[in-house]
């Protein structure tokens, strides 16, 4: 059977998603989601140190690149957004979204 695969979408509309794993974009979309849940929020750096620390040696590939694509897009989707234009990025899950993760 082939490996199902997902489009990514990507923020900035004048650019591209990627067609990834399903599988891959599961295991970070849950990674993410969980982080967020548990701490509210976070910076960008905090949020990948967090994704990485739950998937390493549990993750066939580039854990960074994975997490940035996913991020991207569900950022796209309006799961996730960022807080302000100020360095470092802050991310936090869109408030709806948590309501429905929460029931």
């Amino acid at each position: 059977m082939a490996e199902q695969k997902i489009e990514t979408r990507h923020p900035d509309p004048s650019k591209s998603g990627v067609n990834i794993s399903k599988e891959k974009y599961d295991q970070v979309h849950d990674a993410i989601v969980q982080s967020l849940r548990e701490e509210g929020q976070m910076t960008f750096s905090e949020l990948g140190q967090s994704v990485n620390a739950m998937l390493e040696g549990k993750f066939d590939g580039a854990i960074g690149w994975y997490y940035t694509t996913v991020k991207l897009d569900l950022e796209a989707r309006g799961i996730l957004i960022r807080i302000g234009k100020s360095s470092p990025q802050q991310i936090r899950l869109v408030d709806k979204q948590v309501e429905d993760l929460e029931s």
